[in-house]
């Protein structure tokens, strides 16, 4: 496995695929012996706020933007395509329309004290109802 690549000063990539691994002076932990799935939710129960995006997703700077504005720095993990397939489904929406559609895993997806919030629609629909800065207090991220 790949390990952690330091991409920018707030983002990591998280190497999934095979090969061997390579030193990294990155605050995050990789234990080469996990399997992707096991990787991401520990990486998930490690970190109260935590990111997972593809390279370059206009989405995720905008999720960045609105935890920053609040006050809050997540943690922001890069996937590759391949890696996207290890991500747990965020959970059913309370909407009664969007029951008919299929829940996947499909990044940006945002998780607030291991809990998957969802992507960036429902993190703004949590800051416009009021109840993101109560949850980020309750997680200790604020």
């Amino acid at each position: 496995m790949q390990g952690l690549r330091r991409c920018s000063n707030d983002v990591v990539h998280l190497g999934l695929s095979t090969s061997p691994p390579t030193p990294n002076p990155s605050s995050l932990s990789i234990d080469v012996a996990e399997s992707a799935e096991t990787r991401i939710r520990r990486l998930i129960s490690e970190h109260p706020v935590i990111i997972f995006s593809r390279t370059s997703c206009c989405m995720c700077h905008v999720m960045k933007k609105l935890l920053a504005t609040i006050g809050v720095h997540p943690t922001v993990i890069e996937l590759d395509d391949h890696e996207i397939a290890a991500l747990p489904c965020p959970p059913p929406s309370s909407s009664a329309v969007d029951d008919d559609k299929p829940r996947n895993n499909i990044p940006p997806s945002v998780f607030i004290g291991g809990t998957c919030v969802g992507g960036l629609e429902s993190l703004v629909a949590l800051h416009l109802t009021g109840h993101l800065v109560p949850k980020l207090v309750e997680v200790g991220a604020l």
